[in-house]
């Protein structure tokens, strides 16, 4: 594997993941209605560590190959809609919104794991888990909107 390659890759994933940290969830998110299903608060930043280590030796292995074109374009597209995810749902409180990006997102990843099946398949099995923890976090935004409709285009307070 590339390491500089890998480093720009985790790099990419490090800016996806300082969102998480500028709109953190706070009270408005834990004062919803959930799913009795929603994971634990302390998974999520566990998951998400794991996935982005994931997806960046992922595509560090791909971007090497010949005929990465797909696999490399949805791995922007991934990157692009997970940035901006968490500023829509947990800044602008936008969950309606948030889970039209979350289908982008789930897209994204989807064409990245079959784009990098066809290249490399530890490179496609490292998009498994990340497609799965996609489609339950879309499941969940789709059910936190069904569950509270006052709120699927609330404005952050002040």
């Amino acid at each position: 594997m590339d390491w500089g390659l890998f480093a720009i890759f985790l790099a990419a994933c490090c800016a996806a993941a300082a969102t998480g940290s500028m709109f953190s969830p706070g009270d408005w998110y834990r004062n919803l209605a959930k799913p009795v299903w929603t994971p634990p608060n302390w998974l999520f930043p566990l998951a998400w560590t794991t996935l982005y280590i994931c997806a960046a030796v992922a595509a560090a292995r791909v971007a090497v190959l010949e005929g990465n074109a797909y696999g490399m374009a949805f791995w922007a597209m991934q990157i692009a809609f997970n940035t901006l995810w968490t500023p829509i749902f947990f800044g602008l409180r936008r969950i309606k919104t948030a889970f039209f990006i979350m289908i982008g997102l789930w897209v994204g990843v989807a064409g990245t794991m079959i784009s990098f099946f066809t290249l490399d398949t530890i490179a496609g099995l490292l998009f498994v888990p990340y497609l799965l923890w996609v489609s339950v976090a879309g499941a969940l935004n789709l059910s936190v909107w069904r569950l509270n409709p006052g709120e699927a285009n609330a404005a952050p307070a002040n």
